[in-house]
Formats: C-alpha cells, structure tokens, sequence
C-alpha cells in the first residue's frame, strides 16, 4: 500500500478524534485516501503504532504503521475449505449426530485434527468438575494468568478473587481465559498435574486425536477432531453443573470492588428458537471460529462440532442451516417407549 496514502488516512483519523484537524486533512483527496483505506483494513489485519504529539491547532505527527493480511487458520492451509457440502457451510469441518443413537445425520472432514482454541475449556470443565474440590474455595488471579502466548485481553485483573464455581462459570459461559488458567493453576499438582490429567481423560473416553498443552486453547497446540469433540460434549453433557454454567446467558461478579458484568459469547443461547443444553464456543487465528453445542430438535438431541469457520458470524449461520435443514427435511425421532407401545401384536 502506497505510504502517503496511509499516513494521510491515518493523520486524518487522528485528527478528527482529536477534535483539532486542520484545514489541510480535510480536503478531497485525503478524505478519498481515508476510504480506501476502510476498505482494504475490512479485507486485512491492521496494526497501527502512533507516535503523537499535539498542538493547539491539530496534530504534528503520525508514524509507524503498517498492513498486514489475516493469518490463514490451519484449516485453510490445508485445503479444507475447499471441500464442497449440500448445506454449503462456512466451516471447513462439521459434525451432526444423534446424542442418544450415535447416527451421524451430516459430516465434512471429520477426520480432520486441528487447533481447538477455547473448545479446550470444556475439557477443563470436566477435569474440575471431577476433583471435588470445593466450588466456594476462593481462587485468586496472578500474574501467571496473564496471557502472554496471544496477549488476549481479560476484565479480570490480577488480584480478582473468586470462588472456583465463579471461575468455572466466567470460563464456561465468557471464554475467560485467565478463569480457566487459575483454575488449572489451583488444582491439585497445578497446571502440570492438571494438563496430565485432561490428556489421561481424554485417552480414557477414546479421544485418541486429541492432545492438550494448557487449560484454556489459547495454544495452537490444543488439537482435535470433530468426532472426538462430539465424544467430548457427550461427557461434559452428563455433568448438571456444566449444563447450567455454559448455557447461563450472564453473569455478574465483584471485580476489584465494583459489579463487572459478563455475557455468553453464543448468541444462540438468547434466542426462542434454539433449546440448547451445553455450548461452548472458541477462536484463535490458528483455529478459525469453532462451536460445539448439544440442542435438542426435531425430537432429537443432537450434538454438533462447527470447527475451523471463516468470518466472525459465520459459525452461528452455519448452525442456523443445520437447523433448518434437520427441522425441514431429518425424520422426527420417535421414542423407543411409544414405538414398542404402537407395535401390532401377532
């Protein structure tokens, strides 16, 4: 991109926040220069560092800036999203089955193993929910939660004490990383014995395409497949606690004296028409937009793995197409109680 045009753009944007743009950054060809500059940063990642230093009549001077396009996510990389599907979804892996009967009703490359991003946090989930230890125990947050593989940001800043159920619920419901880690942190052995104990779970349900590094995804070395996620919502479905506490749609919490509150990140959980008993949802540039959720429909509970989505709505649109696709077209299920009742007797 042309220098001139983005240091014009910038020194316009500038400007304007700063209430002071001279009569110079508002002509034709730098308001032009700003447009473009919208579009290209719609189609790339933008990191900007400016150095600034005001006067009373606008700004003296705007530095360092540069375009950089999107990381592909794994699943790009190799191809995946090349794969054709009749419901012409946007992730590059999808999964679809019955939970009660294990009848697969849709799948695209679900062989595929890849990052997992915060979809992890529901393993976590299980690993704490299977320690027993007390959910009102307070757990602290410490600098060895900061994030510093992705430098993600967290409202819970360091010294934020909560109780593990509180903590369980922010990284269920919110995807709080430092939540997750503390919780990892806090277990018996801490995060080593912890990590162990996810990767021995994970061997013991037959997950054998699923690794773990860390308690919250934020690695890209979190790894797995649709089939083994599905594997893995089945489990965490049998736990009451991680139903209510992934399905919460907000949360309120003391954070440093003051209420903070927390929102779900799946905007499917508010709407009418879904009845879903467990989500959870995760991104990293490495994974794409993932979701699994267990939703009950057309008589059926169902589990489905989205992994690997291109765009920031676009793993909710795909559940939507499954959803109205199951409603339309799959067979409703009939209970196995009523179809013995109905069968003629010779």
């Amino acid at each position: 991109m042309n220098s001139k045009l983005l240091r014009a753009a910038l020194a316009l944007a500038v400007a304007t926040a700063c209430g002071a743009a001279s009569a110079a950054a508002e002509t034709p060809a730098t308001r032009a220069s700003a447009a473009r500059l919208s579009k290209i940063a719609a189609h790339a990642k933008v990191r900007q560092a400016l150095v600034l230093r005001t006067a009373r009549h606008g700004v003296r001077h705007v530095a360092a800036a540069r375009v950089e396009p999107a990381k592909p996510s794994f699943g790009q990389m190799i191809g995946l999203h090349q794969s054709a599907d009749s419901l012409e979804l946007k992730s590059g892996v999808a999964l679809v089955l019955d939970q009660d009967t294990n009848e697969v009703l849709f799948s695209k490359n679900p062989q595929a193993v890849l990052p997992i991003a915060s979809l992890t946090k529901l393993m976590t989930a299980v690993i704490v929910t299977e320690a027993n230890q007390p959910l009102d125990e307070p757990i602290t947050i410490t600098d060895d939660d900061i994030d510093t593989e992705k430098g993600s940001h967290s409202r819970l800043r360091v010294g934020t004490t909560l109780r593990r159920e509180d903590m369980l619920h922010l990284a269920l419901m919110s995807s709080e990383n430092r939540a997750a880690n503390a919780l990892g942190r806090n277990y018996p052995g801490g995060l080593p014995a912890f990590v162990a104990a996810m990767n021995a779970k994970a061997r013991a349900l037959g997950m054998t395409e699923t690794h773990y590094v860390e308690p919250t995804g934020l690695s890209s070395r979190n790894q797995s497949s649709a089939r083994d996620l599905a594997t893995l919502v089945k489990t965490a479905h049998e736990v009451p606690l991680i139903r209510e506490l992934s399905t919460s749609p907000e949360y309120m919490v003391e954070v440093g004296n003051r209420p903070v509150q927390f929102r779900t990140t799946n905007a499917l959980v508010r709407s009418p028409e879904w009845d879903i008993g467990l989500q959870k949802t995760g991104y990293i540039s490495e994974a794409g937009r993932c979701l699994v959720m267990q939703a009950k429909m057309a008589g059926r509970h169902l589990i489905m793995v989205f992994l690997d989505s291109a765009g920031k709505y676009s793993r909710i649109g795909d559940a939507e197409r499954v959803r109205r696709w199951i409603t339309a077209s799959v067979p409703v299920a009939v209970p196995a109680a009523l179809e013995t009742a109905h069968k003629p007797t010779l």
